[in-house]
């Protein structure tokens, strides 16, 4: 049996096909009624793991696993490296991600995961803000101009009538072309300052490069009474972007708690337990709509099953458009009880001698 292999070229071409704004939308709905429907166990989706890496150990490697029962097993292999756009231009995070039959355990796809980690965590973002925040939101402020920072935009500006995007970096660079780069929204974007932004927002993503221990992206106090906040930004062990402070204050829904709490915002929370995570009010957003008017935060620290379902809509794409190459890219021998069958000249079959 031959591996659907979906590379750049592919998904140039699914894109191309389908159009980013109507893949970001069908990624969203298919984030919110997927988590609805996951009923996410520690079994089914465990936190990732992984290791630094890299001469500074800046870098990270990590896997990402969810196992849909009776039907297939994901697996994300994804590279955080905050030196690479500056010093090798390359994107600043690199994967790819496989899915497994159940049964059988045979590689059933393998695609690149550049393009998928962006739409799905920006996506993921828009399912947690149509949930908590105010829905006559307006104004988006945006803290880091990098990458991520264009999924985000677009995917809210797929959920809510936005008018305007406030955007700070602390790259002079970053920050001048972000208004071409999300030029394709339509959108009024200008820089602020984060007391500005802070301010005036309805919405805000942090989605930053701080190292560890950097300390907090935005003031604790200032803001307006309704904002919600998709904290993107903090990965690893001891990286955070928001004031403790406001976490407090705040109502805190996390993608997965217990891997939030050991590299997400929450680990600022103290033992405090944060409210229903994201698939629990994906399944009863009732829930949500009294934290609306009030200070909310989506701890997003990035799930393997949102990878599992952005791989579903990407797959479903490709074989509506005959795209991906078929490729035998696992080693199958003619004799399954023999790994050299393939290699042996075929004649008669060896006797074996009793002694």
């Amino acid at each position: 049996m031959k591996s659907l292999v979906v590379g750049q070229a592919e998904i140039d071409e699914i894109v191309r096909a389908v159009g980013h704004d109507e893949l970001m939308s069908r990624i969203i709905e298919r984030l919110f009624t997927g988590l609805a429907a996951a009923g996410l166990t520690d079994q089914q989706s465990p936190p990732r793991g992984g290791f630094t890496r890299g001469e500074t150990a800046t870098g990270v490697l990590e896997w990402m696993p969810f196992h849909e029962p009776g039907r297939g097993v994901t697996i994300k292999t994804v590279a955080y490296s905050p030196a690479n756009p500056t010093e090798f231009q390359l994107p600043t995070i690199l994967g790819n991600v496989a899915r497994y039959d159940d049964v059988t355990g045979r590689l059933v796809a393998i695609m690149d995961a550049v393009l998928l980690t962006a739409m799905r965590t920006g996506a993921a973002s828009a399912v947690a803000s149509r949930l908590l925040a105010n829905p006559r939101s307006r104004v988006v402020g945006m803290v880091g101009a990098g990458a991520q920072a264009i999924t985000q935009v677009h995917a809210l500006s797929r959920v809510f009538d936005l008018r305007e995007v406030l955007v700070w970096d602390t790259t002079p660079a970053h920050l001048e072309s972000f208004a071409a780069r999300v030029a394709f929204t339509g959108l009024d974007v200008r820089a602020a300052t984060t007391e500005e932004l802070f301010a005036r927002a309805d919405i805000i993503c942090t989605a930053t490069s701080s190292p560890r221990g950097h300390g907090p992206v935005l003031p604790e106090r200032g803001h307006r009474e309704h904002l919600h906040i998709n904290a993107v930004g903090s990965d690893l062990a001891g990286k955070t972007e928001l004031p403790k402070g406001l976490l407090d204050r705040a109502f805190v829904c996390p993608d997965h708690l217990e891997q939030a709490s050991r590299e997400g915002e929450c680990q600022q929370m103290g033992g405090r337990n944060p409210g229903p995570g994201l698939a629990e009010l994906c399944a009863d957003p009732a829930q949500a709509v009294a934290y609306q008017s009030q200070l909310t935060v989506f701890d997003s620290t990035g799930i393997a099953v949102e990878d599992h379902l952005a791989l579903d809509v990407f797959l479903e794409l490709a074989e509506e458009f005959g795209l991906g190459n078929q490729i035998q890219l696992e080693y199958h021998p003619t004799d399954t009880l023999n790994p050299y069958a393939n290699l042996l000249a075929p004649g008669p079959a060896a006797s074996v001698r009793a002694h």
